[in-house]
Order: structure tokens, then sequence, then C-alpha cells
């Protein structure tokens, strides 16, 4: 005989199935750590140094990162299917294309993976150039075109309040990343501030900026198009790795 649930938090199938405000709440731990090891960054590297610091901080956003795509995957069906247009023959090439671009805007980590990694000295970058541009926080940006491609394509409110925590985490991380730039580089900050904007292409339509499409041209965004491919190839194992770890 099926499983009766009485409890909607119990079913996993319900607008207020418990896996909703757990994954709500994993967004907000990696979002208080990463967001208060960024803001400690300056007095920390004084204290440590920079690449025990870049250690620390990669090691803990890595962990949780891992930690909230397992769990996504594990329950990304849960709770109540809002639409289904899986069977749609437009919608995976739309939902791939949406989500190459989103890589290409979450970008400034693969440009200077020696310091990422700790074997250059890291050091913080005030981007001016490229795809900044188009705006100013482009990992932002990429965000919500991962999220809406893939509340798109599952549908569930499950995926659908991992989103609206994942877009409200980053644009609180908007506010929290010009406020700590602004702090460090002041006027020089200020500047790059009035001449680029937060919703893409703004600053391009208002005349202030230009897009050099030269700049485009970087070794990186051949590890980003290599990346995609992987992603692609290795996007059925992670989905199976995620569902051997029962959680």
């Amino acid at each position: 005989m099926p499983l009766a649930f009485t409890d909607p938090l119990l079913d996993p199938h319900s607008w207020l199935a418990v896996s909703h405000f757990v994954m709500l709440g994993l967004i907000g731990g990696f979002a208080l750590a990463h967001s208060g090891l960024a803001s400690l960054r300056l007095e920390a590297e004084k204290r440590i140094g920079p690449r025990p610091y870049r250690v620390i901080f990669a090691l803990v956003s890595i962990g949780l990162a891992v930690t909230l795509l397992v769990y996504f995957l594990n329950h990304r069906y849960d709770g109540v299917q809002l639409w289904q247009v899986q069977g749609q023959p437009w919608v995976k090439p739309f939902v791939w294309g949406l989500s190459a671009i989103s890589f290409i805007f979450l970008y400034p980590s693969t440009f200077n993976l020696l310091e990422i990694a700790a074997i250059q000295q890291p050091k913080v970058h005030l981007y001016d150039t490229g795809i900044v541009r188009i705006a100013r926080h482009p990992q932002m940006v990429g965000q919500v075109i991962w999220c809406i491609a893939h509340t798109l394509w599952i549908g569930t409110t499950f995926t659908l309040a991992t989103s609206l925590g994942l877009i409200g985490y980053h644009l609180f991380a908007v506010w929290h990343g010009d406020r700590r730039l602004s702090i460090r580089y002041g006027e020089a900050f200020e500047k790059i501030k009035a001449q680029t904007s937060i919703v893409p292409f703004r600053a391009v339509l208002q005349g202030q900026q230009t897009l050099k499409f030269q700049e485009f041209v970087r070794p990186a965004y051949l590890g980003i198009a290599a990346f995609i491919g992987l992603f692609w190839w290795a996007h059925p194992w992670a989905i199976r790795a995620a569902g051997s770890i029962h959680w």
C-alpha cells in the first residue's frame, strides 16, 4: 500500500516539503560563509597572508557549494510540479544555450586560475574591461541566467525556491561587493561604478561604455568552452553520483 503523508512537511511533493526549507538554509549558510570570509579578507591577509587565506576561502566555499549541488540534484523534483515542458523540442537546446551563456558571465574565477589555486599570490582585481563593460557583476548575471534555465527545465517549486534563494543572495553580493571595493579602492572604484551598470548592457545603451570585442579574444574563453563541453559530457554522471549520496 502506498505510504500516505498526513504532514505536508513530510510529503516530498507538497508545497511545504521540508527540502525547500533545507535548501534555503543551505544557501543561507553558504552566503554567510562566502560573504563573511570575503569581508574578512583584508584583515585575514594581514594576519595569515594571502595564500593561506585563499586556501581557507576556497576550501570552505567549494565544500559548501558541492553540498548545495548534491542536495539540489537529489531533490530537484521535490515539491509541486508547476509546469512540464521537457517534451517540447525547443526546450533542451534553449536551456543548454542559456547555460552556456551563464558560464561566459561567470568568468572572473577562470581568468586567474593560478591565483585561485594560490600558486601565484592572490590579489583583488579591479576589472573595468571585457564583460564588465556589459555588467559590473557578471557572476550575478550568470547565476540569474543559470537559474532561469534550470527552473524552466525542471519546473518544480523546489527548483523555483532554490533559484529565488540563489538570486536573492547574489543581489546581496552585488551590494556587498561594491561596498568592499569602494572601501578598498575609493575613488578608482567609484569611477568604474559610474561607467558601468548592474543591469546588463544598460551602460552601453546609455553611452557610458563602448564594447571592445578584441577584449573577448582571450585564452580563458577557450577554457570556458572546454568546461561547457566537459559539463555536457559529465552531466549525467554528476546526477548519478549525487544520487548515490542518500541525502
